[in-house]
């Protein structure tokens, strides 16, 4: 399959509706430190700032992904997101509000709209044919990539250059103009299982009678099963994490000037978008965990080198390097969901998803600002490495033991003649992926 498989209005359009909806969360975090900055302790205001925004979108997303029915997906993204748009419009109005107040608009302004990656995610795979996923989630990527290399330079050059509430308040004209965009899009996302009522067919029993608690209860079984996705998740974001948060102290050890953080990070930005669109040119060999095994200790040795290098060309194509494979990376953890999910699952599966990636951004970002009060950054970064690596090895063993699981209980329902409601292997779409999973081979196989 190639790009032309996607080329649409629609397709267009969502890709307009995304950037208002993605890029207020880009900016969120220093946009909050430069609002702050000029205040007593203004600095550590903003990462209190930013870190309540943060908390938000981690708890906001599975909670509310959970909740986001197919039948009324635009609905429910148009309400999160102008609940959003609120939050950060409330920020730059008010930036002389007392921190906790501040703080409450920022959690509001992380949480409200946090489902709408997933359901976004949820909703383009659904406008394109289902050989060209892989090429959507591509697109997702590179347009992602994008929004996150222009970030960083237009909040400083507004809030520099303009006014410090300034770009939050166009964060909010962009989500805004986001919730305006829904409407040109569908109202729903079609996928089997769906009933009248949001639930899960033929997962467990449950269907339209099957009731609200039942359908619940099977959707958080599905979820918690995918665990060993959402821990490789993690970790692919893990070391975007720790370059973004240890760059300027490594810099500093090395001598280099602390103003070129910005322009490598913009380069590592780069390499991801570039990662992303090569991926999708084409479809890869091998099974989907065994490639983000080898992506990942691509992107951790990329890391390394860049943590020993001592001369910023060298750290420079390391991170371009690395983010090109993280970003690699990441999409074989979307491709998996597709997998192990259900698609009416899928939304919020993206949205848990969502969530696990900022924890492990936060996780390792915290180890290695611990570290840093004991340790060189050089040695920060590589203790954040193998926290990576152990993250990666876990989900890599759960996603085998998982795939064993499936084989078994496939070989039974043979021997018995008949397949078994629920069991180790989740239900699968129909077509190209359910087809390359029920043969144990890859998902992208017929992709």
């Amino acid at each position: 399959m190639t790009y032309r498989d996607i080329a649409s209005k629609q397709v267009l359009t969502w890709a307009c509706t995304a950037v208002g909806a993605r890029m207020p969360v880009a900016m969120a975090p220093l946009a909050l430190v430069f609002l702050v900055r000029e205040r007593p302790g203004g600095y550590s205001l903003g990462a209190i700032l930013a870190a309540a925004y943060v908390i938000g979108e981690i708890v906001g997303a599975p909670v509310l992904g959970m909740r986001l029915r197919p039948d009324r997906a635009r609905f429910h993204l148009a309400v999160g997101l102008a609940v959003g748009a609120a939050g950060f419009a409330a920020l730059g109005v008010f930036p002389d509000a007392h921190a906790a107040v501040l703080a409450a608009f920022a959690l509001v302004a992380g949480a409200a709209p946090a489902a709408a990656t997933g359901g976004l995610r949820t909703l383009l795979t659904t406008l394109v044919p289902e050989r060209a996923a892989a090429q959507a989630l591509s697109v997702e990527s590179i347009l992602t990539a994008g929004i996150w290399a222009v970030s960083p330079a237009a909040v400083a050059g507004l809030a520099l250059g303009v006014a410090p509430s300034v770009p939050l308040l166009l964060g909010a004209a962009l989500m805004a103009s986001s919730v305006a965009g829904l409407r040109l899009l569908p109202a729903a996302w079609g996928g089997d299982g769906v009933d009248g009522g949001g639930g899960v067919d033929g997962v467990g029993g449950v269907g339209g009678t099957g009731g609200e608690e039942r359908t619940g209860g099977t959707l958080l079984r599905l979820l918690v099963g995918a665990w060993p996705v959402y821990v490789m998740g993690a970790a692919s974001l893990a070391l975007l994490g720790l370059a973004e948060l240890v760059l300027p102290a490594l810099l500093e050890q090395r001598g280099v000037g602390v103003g070129w953080s910005g322009p490598l990070l913009t380069g590592m930005a780069v390499g991801g978008g570039l990662g992303a669109f090569v991926h999708g040119l084409r479809s890869w060999p091998g099974r989907l965990r065994t490639r983000s095994v080898v992506l990942m200790a691509g992107t951790s040795a990329c890391v390394t080198l860049a943590a020993l290098i001592p001369d910023k060309a060298g750290i420079a194509v390391a991170l371009v390097v690395g983010g090109t494979l993280q970003s690699c990376a990441m999409l074989t953890r979307n491709l998996s969901l597709r997998e192990v999910l259900p698609p009416s699952a899928l939304a919020a599966g993206y949205s848990v998803m969502y969530a696990a990636a900022g924890a492990g951004y936060a996780a390792t970002g915290s180890l290695a600002g611990a570290l840093l009060e004991v340790a060189a950054p050089s040695t920060a970064i590589l203790a954040g490495v193998g926290l990576t690596l152990t993250l990666t090895a876990v989900g890599w063993w759960g996603e085998a033991r998982r795939g064993d699981g499936s084989a078994r209980d496939a070989d039974l329902a043979v021997t018995s003649g008949h397949t078994p409601s629920v069991g180790p292997a989740f239900p699968v779409a129909p077509g190209p992926e359910g087809a390359a999973i029920s043969g144990g081979g890859d998902s992208e196989g017929g992709l």
